[in-house]
């Protein structure tokens, strides 16, 4: 998972530097003569991401620039699939969308994998909050974990409304569901023994695995794909589980009766970045500079309740649907931002601590 940016990556000559600077200064214009031999081929989630970039991304730009867009599914986290074509210079892809965790792995240490995009002044660009931004990406969509119930489990009784709720097996019996696996785990146990939210990292893993000793008994399922959080949530197989945000909106989609609860909401920020070397960057650019466009980040709830990067485009999303994006106001207040920092550096320590736990 996710959060912030840093570091920093190595620098060429200062004549290198200084062309490249001058180079982001006046962007190229593409015109369809210029464009005409462009093709950039750009890795996504597949799915519905691949069916709403194609129609509000991909299609569009081809149209407006003459510069093929190439969508291709991967791996969630492809880091060592874009390790392996800049270090051999074969270049599948030209850029992804990928994590704020992903991005951290791709440029600390000896070598460098992305391309700084050097798009903050761009006017467009500029308007996306910092908190969705790094150097070596531009946010594109926020996603996140949640707490969703079934409401005709807890009709004429208490629902939950926060990981303590969750966790209080006493007041609030029902069926429950939680991820095998650290990452949001450790942060919902946190929260729920009343660690506020900007005091959850470091993580304090003994505090979260006392946490989880209390509930750990009542947890009827220990899920490991969204897939399966989709089908538990549609057949009723659990009354509440910390789940993936689309997945709710999915099995509400095909007329479950669920509840999301968005206070305490984990969340995290994909982007798009520039593959190191590649020879199509500048392309890349003007897509990313297309893309972050406020009026059509909000076509993708079409297709999607996108958790929009650009502010503004909630003034193009109708109340009712804003209300269900990660990123609407009252929801990103109240959630988590996680600490991709964190995550990278003691993923491997509380990976093998978690599931020694799990195995108890």
């Amino acid at each position: 998972m996710k959060s912030t940016s840093h570091n920093a990556s190595r620098r060429n000559a200062l004549k290198s530097v200084a062309a490249g600077a001058a180079a982001l200064a006046m962007p190229m214009i593409w015109t369809p003569s210029r464009a005409a031999s462009k093709r950039i081929v750009v890795r996504d989630d597949g799915g519905i991401y691949s069916k709403a970039y194609g129609a509000v991304f991909y299609k569009p730009f081809t149209e407006a620039t003459g510069i093929q867009v190439v969508g291709v599914q991967a791996n969630a986290e492809p880091t060592a699939q874009i390790r392996s074509m800049v270090d051999t210079g074969n270049y599948t892809w030209d850029m992804a969308k990928i994590s704020q965790p992903a991005i951290l792995m791709l440029t600390e240490g000896g070598k460098v994998y992305l391309e700084k995009h050097g798009l903050e002044s761009d006017p467009v660009v500029a308007t996306i909050p910092k908190q969705y931004m790094s150097p070596y990406g531009v946010g594109n969509n926020v996603y996140t974990t949640v707490l969703a119930y079934r409401t005709d489990a807890f009709k004429g009784r208490r629902a939950p409304a926060s990981w303590a709720d969750f966790w209080n097996v006493k007041e609030i019996p029902g069926r429950r569901g939680l991820r095998k696996h650290p990452f949001d785990t450790i942060e919902e146990a946190l929260m729920a023994d009343g660690v506020p939210t900007d005091k959850v990292y470091p993580c304090d893993i003994d505090r979260a695995l006392a946490s989880l000793d209390k509930v750990k008994p009542s947890v009827d399922v220990w899920w490991n794909t969204g897939a399966q959080v989709e089908q538990m949530l549609g057949s009723g197989e659990v009354d509440m589980i910390a789940t993936w945000v689309s997945r709710a909106q999915s099995a509400i989609a095909n007329g479950a009766p669920v509840q999301i609860v968005w206070d305490q909401n984990i969340w995290g920020c994909d982007n798009w970045s520039i593959l190191k070397g590649t020879p199509n960057a500048d392309a890349c650019r003007e897509f990313i500079k297309f893309a972050s466009d406020p009026k059509r980040q909000a076509a993708l709830v079409e297709y999607f309740a996108a958790g929009v990067t650009q502010p503004a485009a909630f003034d193009y999303i109708k109340a009712d649907v804003a209300r269900n994006c990660p990123t609407h106001p009252d929801n990103i207040k109240t959630g988590l931002h996680i600490n991709a920092a964190y995550w990278l550096d003691k993923q491997r320590d509380v990976i093998e601590r978690f599931n020694g736990w799990v195995l108890k």
